[in-house]
């Protein structure tokens, strides 16, 4: 099996936007932990930017997008979000579900419902602004195909159930699910990314499937850096996928 020569890392640092917001300070900054994450070794800054503003703030997304380097904002395909992201200007924009009082992102993005002109007017709107749009999707041949329909330049592969996946035999199969959905991706030259409940024990066989450019990790990143610095945290990651 042919391996990706080089995996890039992306950084989300909603989490250290949470511990800000739980005492309603200014520390710790988001901003400044994502220059010491590019510092580190992450090629790019993540932030999901939700409807109940529960940790990234719309300033610090606006701040973020100053930054020098590649900021990935996460949204859902609601007008009010995607007219933040047009204000802000992100590099690239990942449209993923978002429903109200969820822990995380429960899965990809259901295409075929009721939801789905929603996500298709906001991929026009993206992309009329030159920001390079993803979907996050369920790694099925469906999703893909569809991501596709609706003018998505890369589609990022949910990895909730490989890393769910307790049993060896299990998480193969899983595996193997995400790289016959890379495989259809690259043949529908769209870009692939991954991520979801990655960390550093299952995030090195994601990066090794062929064609994967980019795996997004922050809760296992921000979690390890409590023990171990952000900085060392960051760097243990770069070098554990690339």
């Amino acid at each position: 099996m042919p391996f990706a020569s080089h995996c890039k890392l992306g950084v989300n640092v909603d989490h250290i936007a949470t511990l800000r917001q739980a005492r309603r300070e200014s520390e710790p900054d988001p901003v400044a932990a994502a220059q010491v994450c590019k510092a580190s070794g992450a090629d790019m800054i993540v932030c999901h930017l939700r409807k109940d503003r529960r940790h990234i703030q719309d300033q610090d997304l606006l701040r973020l997008c100053e930054l020098k380097g590649e900021t990935h904002l996460e949204l859902s395909s609601d007008p009010e979000m995607v007219a933040a992201a047009l204000r802000a200007k992100p590099a690239s924009v990942c449209l993923v579900p978002e429903t109200p009082r969820e822990v995380t992102t429960l899965g990809g993005l259901n295409l075929l419902d009721a939801k789905d002109k929603a996500v298709e007017n906001a991929v026009k709107k993206l992309k009329k602004a030159g920001i390079e749009v993803s979907l996050f999707v369920d790694p099925d041949p469906v999703s893909v195909r569809r991501a596709k329909a609706l003018g998505a330049d890369t589609v990022e592969l949910c990895t909730t159930a490989y890393a769910a996946a307790r049993e060896k035999k299990k998480a193969a199969a899983e595996l193997e699910t995400l790289a016959l959905a890379g495989y259809l991706a690259h043949e529908m030259e769209l870009g692939l990314h991954a991520g979801h409940a990655l960390d550093y024990h299952n995030a090195r066989a994601v990066a090794r499937l062929p064609h994967m450019a980019c795996l997004n990790i922050g809760f296992a990143i921000v979690s390890r850096s409590v023990f171990v610095g952000l900085k060392t945290a960051v760097t243990e990651m770069k070098q554990l996928i690339s």
